[in-house]
């Protein structure tokens, strides 16, 4: 037995709509549990390579405890009011007019979700780059 195209078309709009509702409710159901979603964690060496760019890079302007220097405070205190798609886009992107430059040509946009995600949790501390192989 044939199914009519127009049935499939139908059952697989359906079938798109209802996942599409339940991933809607269940982002909506972190959000008010307060829990977003945490960005996917980079290989540990990778990690331990933007958690030393950070520290090094960033905190030249940042202070290199993050707490503030030439540029402001990269704290959780500091970065709790933040938008975080506005700090992911500031990491990447940079921000046009100002000292801050863009670091899309060191770190991907998973990675700058990220490290926005360390830093809003605390940063850890550098254990300086992994040896070369």
């Amino acid at each position: 037995m044939r199914i009519p195209p127009l049935f499939a078309h139908v059952a697989v709009f359906i079938g798109a709509a209802l996942v599409a509702a339940f991933a809607s409710a269940s982002a909506q159901e972190m959000q008010a549990a307060g829990a977003a979603p945490r960005p996917a964690a980079p290989e540990s060496q990778r990690a331990r390579e933007l958690i030393h760019i950070v520290r090094q890079d960033c905190g030249s302007c940042h202070g290199l405890t993050l707490a503030g220097g030439l540029g402001p405070a990269l704290t959780p205190e500091e970065l709790a009011d933040k938008p975080f798609e506005g700090l992911v886009a500031t990491v990447f992107s940079g921000r046009p007019g100002t000292p801050m430059p863009p670091f899309h040509s060191i770190v991907s946009e998973a990675e700058a979700e990220w490290i926005v995600d360390q830093l809003m949790r605390g940063f850890p501390p550098d254990q300086g780059l992994p040896p070369v192989r």
